[in-house]
């Protein structure tokens, strides 16, 4: 709010204060996690990224129950809608109907629209898991590195080099089979792992620990390069002259003031890796049918491009579209905690 001075001078001094008052009030009740929710919302395309990204969510958490209430059947087959070569589904559209929203699978006639949304929670509960451990793994080596610099940063920026050094798609592949037979073997004896006697969960945690193990490297490189500029700051050296153990300074004064590019990297990791288990799936080392997830289901339907482009198309477009709201939602967030934005 501006005067010019014949306003100012018309104006008495109450009102004058009032009005200085209200632009203080104003300004100080904005912090800076309000100023980036107002940037954000002021994007029309990320709020739009955002309701969709949400709905694909709940579908993933209400997915396994509604399997469990017997509302959807995702593995229950139909073979009397296929036609008579008992591969492509009767009808135009791949099968769809007012029971089958989006068609059926050529071969087995099991509901597509059930397999989408069950394959949404597999797909999104090894992505999230994957960038929850990345993101922890790469948060607390870059605050380390960058906060003890000398021979822990060196042991640290080789240990990256390394890791960057191994590509991860031949280890991947390399490692498969003795890894899941270790899993399977090993961990099913833990308390709480026996369902890892199920091999498609023991791959489904193979994959995590692969996206884990070689996702890291570049949040703590990013994480590294902000904590080099904050241990120089004055309530750093204000905490240790007060005595605060590394602990302390480690995750109580550094880490609450990385937690923007932090943000910003588990809105994109997420993306990245359902695009990552989808590509593990069609090279064959991901979870396997009955089990669906979007990259098996996408891997299988490559077999019918030509008998029935439906059922290649769909889950090709939910992958699509999953990955880009994800991805629009984390450029969003990325320019609304950017100060720098509306410069």
């Amino acid at each position: 709010m501006t005067l010019n001075v014949s306003e100012l001078e018309s104006h008495g001094t109450d009102d004058l204060v009032e009005v200085e008052g209200l632009e203080q009030s104003s300004v100080a009740g904005r912090s800076p996690m309000q100023l980036a929710v107002a940037r954000f919302r002021k994007d029309r395309l990320s709020m739009v990224s955002l309701f969709f990204s949400i709905i694909i969510v709940l579908c993933a958490i209400a997915a396994p129950i509604l399997v469990a209430a017997g509302v959807l059947h995702p593995n229950a087959v139909h073979q009397e809608l296929l036609g008579n070569d008992g591969v492509t589904p009767k009808g135009g559209w791949s099968g769809v109907s007012g029971s089958h929203w989006l068609g059926v699978e050529p071969g087995l006639g099991r509901d597509l629209g059930a397999r989408l949304m069950l394959a949404l929670t597999y797909s999104l509960a090894i992505a999230l898991t994957a960038t929850a451990l990345t993101v922890f793994i790469g948060t607390v080596l870059g605050i380390v590195a960058g906060f003890s610099r000398g021979i822990v940063d060196g042991v640290v920026g080789r240990f990256i080099d390394l890791t960057l050094s191994f590509p991860q798609t031949m280890m991947l592949l390399a490692l498969s089979s003795p890894a899941v037979l270790f899993l399977r073997t090993t961990m099913a004896d833990v308390p709480g792992f026996g369902v890892l006697e199920d091999r498609d969960r023991a791959t489904g945690l193979y994959v995590i620990i692969i996206l884990a193990a070689f996702g890291w490297p570049p949040v703590a490189r990013v994480v590294r390069g902000q904590v080099l500029s904050l241990r120089e700051r004055e309530y750093i050296d204000a905490a240790r002259l007060l005595g605060a153990s590394r602990f302390r300074l480690y995750f109580k004064e550094v880490l609450p003031n990385v937690w923007a590019p932090v943000l910003v990297y588990v809105t994109l990791l997420v993306p990245a890796y359902i695009s990552a288990e989808a590509a593990f799936a069609y090279l064959g080392v991901a979870i396997k049918p009955p089990t669906p997830t979007l990259g098996n289901i996408l891997a299988d339907s490559v077999n019918y491009t030509s008998a029935d482009p439906w059922f290649f198309f769909v889950p090709g477009i939910v992958l699509a579209l999953t990955v880009v709201v994800f991805n629009l939602v984390g450029d969003g967030a990325r320019d609304a905690l950017d100060p720098k934005t509306d410069r």
